[in-house]
């Protein structure tokens, strides 16, 4: 940990302590960088699933597949785990899904839905820690370290989030606790659902906890590099440990074998990062057919319009370019971008120029996939460039008004006009 982390942790919590916590404060800074790590990793159980079980309590023991549905072209996005136990897991195909458990609810993904859930749970982690690493909407990096004082150690600070985020939300989560990111990342899903795992502190205690676990837990070896590893007689983290690294060398590469023999032994220095703005934001389609209808393709590239513009304003955040993608019939792709004037944030302006750059294109094949981005994300409009310029403010007016709408009585209550 650095010690400018331990600094800014008890800095932010000044205000909230009482005069028996403030001499903690008092201890020299070297003494906070010489504790022992402590790394939380909070993930979600099931989470795009989980939240449609707790909006729709019939769903609730019943296999819930999000996703495209059964009969269409696509891939799972989460499965409950009810679900799971019949082999269906996110990114599968669909079709595949479906076959594994035909009895399975599909239900297509609520992206604003999830996101406020994400929102009202990293709420939670703030108010433990300002060290926060996002994953992604459902996981995150917590340090804990020289927290004790306030939380207590590190798996009873792990027992309060999880009680806070289940009495507050109605979701379990998972947690791991480690002295590193690695460490904790695997122990966070060694008991799920609704598990806590603590990883031992010792280095012979961590290189057993890691001896039994199959070699692809370790970060890195992808589906290529375990074939590899695989075809080498090399099945657990424990194999690794007693390979010598030249020998692990000749399969996955100098570089790599060193990394993997670190990680192998539960090594792991890499710091909590707590800056991560999101720079861009998309969305993608696949027909369930290959389609050269313009008006149709049109029709769905609205939708994803829609579907960034609200994200975006729900982040708070004004975009500077926007970007289409075409992918064809045999896989052929394309990507067309636009730098826009000032940044922009209501649905009217990102779609006008995503037609724009939609028109200028022939659709000289069937259409497989369409794709809507935004990038060059700011925090501010361009609206105050004008003293006169008030139709960019009225747009944004707009559909925040149709954001409000759509939340209260479904994403299809409203809809923009297809141009």
């Amino acid at each position: 940990m650095k010690v400018t982390n331990a600094g800014r942790f008890y800095v932010s919590f000044l205000s909230g302590m009482d005069s028996a916590d403030l001499h903690c404060l008092t201890l020299p800074v070297w003494y906070y960088a010489s504790m022992s790590r402590v790394i939380l990793h909070v993930d979600m159980d099931a989470f795009y699933a989980s939240v449609e079980q707790l909006d729709r309590p019939e769903l609730r023991g019943k296999p819930v597949v999000v996703g495209a549905p059964p009969d269409k072209r696509g891939v799972v996005s989460a499965a409950s785990y009810e679900a799971r136990k019949f082999g269906v897991h996110s990114a599968m195909p669909s079709r595949e899904a479906g076959r594994k458990c035909p009895h399975a609810i599909f239900l297509p993904p609520r992206m604003y839905r999830y996101e406020q859930a994400s929102r009202q749970i990293f709420s939670i982690f703030e108010r433990f820690t300002p060290l926060i690493e996002p994953l992604s909407l459902d996981e995150a990096f917590l340090d804990m370290t020289g927290a004790s004082r306030m939380f207590g150690n590190g798996k009873s600070t792990a027992i309060k989030i999880r009680e806070t985020i289940k009495k507050e939300t109605g979701l379990t989560a998972s947690v791991g606790i480690a002295s590193n990111k690695f460490l904790a990342k695997i122990a966070s899903d060694l008991n799920k659902p609704d598990g806590l795992t603590v990883v031992p502190e010792s280095p012979a205690d961590i290189k057993t906890f890691l001896a039994p676990l199959p070699v692809g837990r370790l970060w890195g070896v992808g589906n290529v590099t375990l074939s590899r590893l695989e075809r080498a007689g090399i099945h657990t983290i424990g194999d690794v440990q007693h390979i010598a690294p030249e020998n692990l060398a000749k399969h996955v590469g100098r570089d790599s074998a060193v990394f993997f023999k670190e990680l192998a032994v539960g090594m792991d220095d890499r710091p909590v990062e707590t800056v991560r703005i999101e720079q861009s934001i998309s969305r993608e389609h696949t027909f369930d057919t290959d389609i050269q209808d313009r008006t149709k393709v049109r029709a769905v590239l609205t939708e994803l319009v829609e579907d960034v513009g609200s994200q975006l304003r729900e982040l708070g955040r004004y975009a500077g370019g926007v970007q289409i993608k075409l992918r064809w019939r045999g896989f052929e792709t394309i990507t067309r971008q636009k730098k826009l004037q000032s940044p922009v944030v209501d649905d009217f302006s990102l779609l006008a120029a995503a037609c724009e750059l939609f028109e200028k294109e022939k659709l000289i094949k069937p259409v497989r996939l369409i794709g809507f981005g935004v990038y060059a994300l700011t925090d501010h409009s361009g609206s105050q460039l004008s003293l006169f310029n008030s139709s960019s403010e009225k747009m944004e007016t707009v559909s925040r008004t149709v954001d409000i709408i759509r939340r209260k009585f479904g994403t299809n209550s409203i809809k923009l006009g297809h141009q």
